[in-house]
């Protein structure tokens, strides 16, 4: 790349550099917006976005923007920020980052530079990045040529008009290198034999730190982060709790390095006879978490590497990882479709698009490895708990989507997604090399074509479960996830408290949950009659808003737990007049009814129900005793989660004198009277639901016309009183709450239900909060008490979910980050670079 000199442009840049510079640094630069392409305004520093290269060593996106830096004597700043909005963002993923954020905040401040972290989250979200490069003479940036990278990279062109320069950090030949995407490795092994002996060998020369940095104002107050809780701070993001982080992988330079270290001493020079045993943990590096947010170095790795002769490493670092990221930079914007893979690969798929599938398992299904073969479920739990997958099993874990999923795309969607989601290593362009491989990547066809598969290449798992000890690789894959794991209790199966049962379950805890009740669900609940008839007398029906829960809903759509209500409901005003539509919103039922998603929560847990749980108390060894009301103890746990209305949840912490119990108690719950009528007349209205804002009632619903329901001649229909109602009559008979509703809602209708009619009144004494609580959930990780319900985070279906999501993922965060275990704490404490 010749130097860059002479530009139209309000400030000079001239890249004079050295031999050595030429060879590291210009010929990695590619100007997404060169300076004589944009008229820009001098700018006040030269600012270097970090995200994929977190590391302040070997880096040679750091050292563009020092260099330029210097040359048009500007300071420097480098702005690293993480968002909320990445595809797949939860607690694993931004643990990972932010432990590597910690380790390069230190590293900077070391050398000198300016280092400044935004953390998006509750109080603290504005577009700090598109404000700073506005500010900056010149944006400098790694090259990732992948979603949503590419994407950002493209929104800051067309928002601002500085000059964005992208620097390859990641791979010993820049992905610039070759004129079109690699097909096969065989070629591009061949093209690049040459090219990678030389590079292999070659000392990184890092540029010195002879710049000023940026102490100007920015526009946000820069997270020191060493002192900090990455648990809290985690806690305030608004991403998937249900994912945990990976506590004998943290994130960091350290701990990369401590890793690669201890593999160069024992594993390095038995890679080529170890590195196909998926049931031998120490038989693979494990540092593709780390390559792919940068916080090692690929160049320090090949150089010694290289200097262990070991090429069959050497081969797979940079010759199968960096095709990925060659093939991913000339692909374009196609990585998530069939569009990826190669043509041949395409149309069979498409061929056989039509073939009988044994299995279409939902999301859920999947994502929880509840297949049901021994080995495809063992990989789905080593990526749900570990965050990694042996590469060997994971394309036999990808080839078996294709068999999964009624066609090609939404295989390779679901592939994707639980990859992606799961992987520390996820969205990495080698990652997707991966992914897409299963697909007829980088292969050739296979002659005669099979069902389903047509001619891209087969990997069945009952022959690879002949060639694995499956005992030996369970036990890699169902290792503890922290030293000294919890006991669970859980009090209470409502929504909330089945969810985070589940979650801590699929992490490998052992929980038990208690419920009063003879079923699960809470107000979740179907009344079945002694005449066959059912009512969905508590919650009528749920909606879906966030992102991490409708995940979920679609999944039960499609395995026929719930489906959407697409009846007609509207609103009444005075004397039962129509008085608008209610539309817009989608609204879900559980199918054959409402508590069928309770029991599918609860389907593979330990519940115990009709089981009453007394006030809790504390043992001499800090273990929570639980008893039911005659006294009888349940077991001791190390932590309990209480799942009930907040009256009941300060009741049971009576004994232990719990400082929120009387906040808890403040919490301000309205009741509702619901009665289930069975008219005698036929009741015929020409909607099937109604809120209604005149009288004692708030909403009528025909429960016979949700979908998965039996009709009946005359209907039968679920009527709620108002909360201000219900209060004014909560201690009224059910005898007298059925007469008087009843009589409303002839009044609502105009239709008489008919002599002998029957209603059934069931009073929900809490139902509804009035001011929920500001946060999800409560956690008190000095006791080890959780709280969560719809009265945490926000009413609602949806409500109770991410609040049973957020306690488990307060438990989790506890047990793998604030415990780091004892491999991080004896890590050095000097970089070693």
């Amino acid at each position: 790349m010749p130097p860059i000199e002479d530009v139209s442009f309000p400030f000079r840049i001239v890249c004079r550099v050295d031999t050595t510079l030429d060879a590291i640094l210009a010929e990695r630069l590619r100007w997404v917006v060169a300076p004589n392409e944009t008229v820009h305004g001098p700018g006040e520093f030269v600012l270097y976005w970090m995200h994929n290269a977190v590391r302040g060593h070997e880096n040679p996106a750091l050292d563009v923007a020092i260099c330029l830096a210097r040359q048009n004597g500007l300071p420097l700043l480098v702005y690293h920020g993480l968002c909320e909005s990445y595809p797949f963002a939860s607690d694993r993923h931004h643990a990972f980052i932010l432990q590597g954020a910690r380790d390069v905040q230190r590293e900077l401040a070391g050398r000198g530079i300016r280092y400044v972290f935004h953390l998006q989250r509750h109080g603290g979200r504005g577009p700090h990045l598109r404000d700073l490069t506005r500010r900056a003479a010149v944006l400098i940036t790694e090259e990732m040529p992948v979603p949503p990278l590419t994407l950002w990279v493209e929104r800051l062109q067309s928002v601002t008009s500085t000059p964005i320069g992208c620097v390859d950090a990641s791979c010993l030949l820049p992905v610039t290198h070759l004129p079109s995407g690699p097909s096969r490795a065989f070629r591009f092994r061949e093209q690049t034999k040459g090219e990678y002996s030389a590079r292999a060998r070659r000392p990184y020369v890092e540029q010195p730190v002879d710049v000023a940095s940026y102490e100007g104002p920015i526009p946000f107050e820069p997270l020191d982060l060493q002192p900090v809780s990455l648990a809290e701070l985690i806690r305030q993001c608004r991403i998937d709790h249900s994912v945990a982080p990976v506590a004998d992988t943290p994130g960091g330079t350290r701990a990369g390095y401590a890793r690669w270290e201890a593999f160069k001493a024992d594993g390095l020079d038995r890679y080529a006879a170890r590195r196909n045993d998926a049931s031998d943990h120490g038989g693979v590096s494990r540092m593709s978490a780390y390559l792919h947010y940068g916080m090692v170095s690929p160049f320090r790795i090949a150089r010694e590497a290289d200097a262990a002769g070991c090429e069959k490493y050497l081969d797979e670092l940079l010759v199968w990882r960096e095709l990925s990221f060659h093939f991913c930079h000339h692909a374009g914007e196609n990585l998530d479709t069939l569009d990826a893979v190669p043509s041949w690969a395409r149309e069979t798929l498409r061929e056989h698009a039509a073939d009988e599938r044994e299995f279409d398992y939902s999301w859920e299904t999947l994502a929880r490895g509840r297949s049901g073969d021994p080995l495809w479920d063992a990989c789905q739990r080593s990526l749900v708990r570990q965050g990694e997958l042996h590469n060997n099993v994971r394309m036999t874990w990808g080839k078996a989507f294709l068999g999964w999923a009624d066609s090609p795309g939404r295989a390779l969607h679901l592939s994707i997604d639980l990859n992606h989601r799961y992987a520390l290593d996820g969205r990495d362009p080698n990652s997707y090399g991966g992914v897409l491989w299963c697909f007829g990547l980088f292969d050739r066809p296979f002659d005669p074509p099979q069902p389903i598969t047509g001619r891209v290449r087969g990997r069945p798992l009952s022959h690879h479960r002949r060639r694995i000890d499956m005992t030996r690789f369970r036990g890699v894959v169902d290792r503890p996830i922290a030293a000294d794991l919890p006991s669970v209790a859980v009090v209470g199966a409502g929504i909330g408290g089945l969810t985070a049962a589940r979650t801590l379950t699929d992490h490998g805890l052992q929980v038990t949950v208690f419920e009063k009740s003879r079923g699960a669900g809470g107000r979740m609940a179907t009344r079945h009659t002694s005449d066959g008839l059912d009512f969905d007398h508590g919650a009528q029906y749920f909606t879906g808003r966030d992102p991490r829960f409708v995940k979920h809903v679609q999944s039960w759509v499609h395995d026929g737990i719930v489906a959407p209500w697409l009846g007609r409901i509207v609103e009444l005003g005075q004397g039962g007049r129509v008085i608008a539509e209610k539309t817009g919103t989608p609204r879900y039922v559980g199918t054959p009814s409402m508590n069928a998603i309770a029991r599918h929560l609860a389907s593979d847990l330990d519940t115990r129900y009709e089981t009453e749980v007394a006030p809790l108390t504390k043992a001499d060894d800090s273990k929570w005793v639980v008893r039911d009301r005659a006294g009888v103890e349940l077991g001791r746990f190390d932590v309990v989660i209480l799942n009930a209305p907040a009256p009941q949840t300060a009741a049971l912490l009576t004994d232990v004198g719990h400082d929120l119990a009387a906040s808890f108690e403040r919490v301000g719950l309205r009741p509702c009277w619901a009665v289930m009528l069975q008219p005698t007349n036929r009741v015929e209205t020409d909607y099937d639901a109604a809120f209604v804002n005149d009288g004692p009632l708030s909403w009528i619903a025909r429960n016979d016309r949700k979908p998965g329901r039996v009709a009946t001649e005359t209907g039968c229909w679920v009527l709620h009183a108002s909360a201000e109602w219900s209060q004014q009559h909560l201690e009224s008979s059910p005898e007298e709450v059925a007469g008087a509703l009843i009589d409303a809602f002839e009044l609502a209708t105009g239709v008489e239900v008919g002599a002998g009619s029957r209603g059934i009144a069931h009073r929900w004494r809490f139902a509804d909060p009035i001011e929920p609580l500001d946060q999800d959930c409560v956690w008190d990780a000095a006791i080890g008490l959780g709280v969560c319900g719809d009265w945490c985070g926000g009413p609602r279906v949806e409500g109770a979910f991410q609040s049973g999501t957020a306690v488990a993922g307060a438990v989790l965060r506890h047990l793998t980050i604030d415990r780091a275990p004892a491999s991080r704490r004896s890590q050095p404490r000097l970089f070693q670079v």
